[in-house]
């Protein structure tokens, strides 16, 4: 079994730290203009013209079941759709606001769809929910805010009365967790008390737990679904640290107590996470599979984003790229599930990564950088009781000083000494038709 212990946390990440592997969803008006979900903000776009894309909000072309299967083929264990984005739009029937996916040319509740979508698949359901919301007209302007730099910001922003929004989020937060059956995974977005207004407009400061009421936050949903597990982005330690477009070289720590932390990284296709039609930084098919296998050698999760167009499809990029998940994971999966960082004894070879089942019997040679007819595992020989490529079950022949000579290796010159316990993987010239090959190690 895996010796890895991570800091305790209150919900249950059992099967989060099994599974490793989810899709993201931000879908919402700034589908529309095509030019990043932060458009609004961007481009400090007035409510009256941002208006335009709720009223032409008609994804006529949106089926949650393709959604879903898109998902499951790629591998994808659990999937977290943004039921508010910080636009403030809701693709959920809320009865707290008219600003909702029901009274758009749309007629229904998008996350209802989603969720029965999902689940039939076998994979299970998340909710990102934005702490931000630029369209409620109690949410105090600060420094992120559309309308920061209007002329009368200050006097709009000093009739506003944050605690009414506060009440209305909190109430969101309630709808989804009652109204739509178990809920695995909550996802907040985001708390940002650091940033810094210019100077002369200190009372456009940024937002954190304070202002979210976040400890009367989790305490509800706690209450509600006492097993679900939260994020920390509502500034409050909870289950998951979830770093954005940044891959991690080490196990991520807490800054306090120096524990490990349960993680994931969380990524884009593209380098936008709504639908971004002109937007050309899509991932390689190796750099989609690295990601994957990088997070879970460092006993983390990896979640990838998908920004459905307006009319409610995954474009062709992104179908792109979740095949090439699918064509990977088909074969290669069993490194990935129920897996995590490799014990301290095992070391792997440069360019390459380790996983290792929980369990503990089995280990996963992944090799991005494919090597030139063996790779060298020193001290590993009376470990490995057999190798096979994971992707068809082929032997990859076990070299050790006894054998060397009939499988054409010499360590250096002969006069030169083995290290102790030393084993060598002798793989085939030719690379095997896979993105990132990888070789199944069966310990003894």
């Amino acid at each position: 079994m895996s010796s890895y212990k991570t800091i305790d946390s209150p919900g249950d990440t059992s099967w989060f730290v099994h599974d490793r592997f989810g899709l993201f969803i931000h879908w919402g008006l700034y589908s529309m203009p095509a030019r990043h979900e932060w458009v609004k903000s961007y481009e400090k776009m007035p409510e009256a013209e941002y208006e335009r894309y709720f009223k032409h909000f008609d994804p006529d072309m949106f089926d949650a079941r393709d959604w879903a299967k898109r998902a499951k083929a790629a591998g994808m264990k659990y999937a977290v759709i943004t039921t508010k984005h910080h636009d403030g739009f809701c693709l959920f029937d809320s009865k707290y606001t008219d600003y909702k996916s029901v009274n758009t040319h749309a007629g229904r509740d998008l996350v209802a769809e989603f969720v029965e979508a999902f689940r039939a698949e076998g994979i299970r359901t998340g909710f990102y929910y934005s702490l931000i919301d630029w369209h409620h007209p109690e949410f105090t302007i600060d420094v992120l805010h559309p309308r920061r730099d209007d002329k009368d910001a200050f006097e709009l922003n000093s009739k506003r009365d944050m605690k009414v929004y506060v009440e209305y989020m909190h109430n969101q937060v309630k709808e989804l967790l009652t109204n739509y059956g178990e809920i695995s995974y909550l996802f907040f977005d985001y708390s940002y008390a650091e940033y810094e207004p210019k100077e002369g407009l200190e009372w456009q400061r940024g937002k954190g737990r304070d202002d979210w009421e976040s400890e009367r936050l989790i305490e509800t949903v706690r209450s509600i679904a006492p097993d679900i597990i939260i994020n920390s982005r509502a500034d409050i330690d909870q289950d998951i640290w979830a770093p954005e477009q940044y891959q991690p070289l080490r196990w991520l720590t807490h800054k306090k107590t120096k524990e490990l932390l349960t993680w994931e990284a969380v990524h884009t296709f593209s380098g936008s996470w709504g639908y971004h039609r002109d937007e050309t930084c899509w991932k390689t098919p190796d750099q989609l599979i690295r990601l994957l296998i990088y997070s879970v050698a460092l006993g983390g999760n990896l979640m990838m984003n998908v920004g459905p167009t307006a009319r409610g499809f995954f474009d062709e990029r992104a179908c792109n790229a979740l095949d090439v998940y699918a064509q990977w994971m088909k074969y290669n999966s069993k490194s990935i599930y129920g897996c995590t960082m490799a014990e301290p004894e095992f070391v792997a070879p440069i360019d390459c990564r380790f996983t290792q089942s929980i369990k503990g019997d089995r280990l996963y040679l992944h090799l991005p950088t494919y090597p030139h007819k063996f790779v060298e595992l020193p001290g590993m020989a009376d470990k490995i009781a057999y190798a096979q490529f994971l992707h068809d079950g082929s032997e990859v022949i076990m070299v050790t000083p006894e054998n060397s000579v009939n499988n054409n290796f010499s360590y250096l010159e002969r006069e030169c000494e083995y290290p102790d316990n030393f084993l060598a993987l002798r793989v085939p010239n030719l690379r095997p038709d896979v993105v990132v090959p990888v070789i199944e190690l069966i310990l003894k």
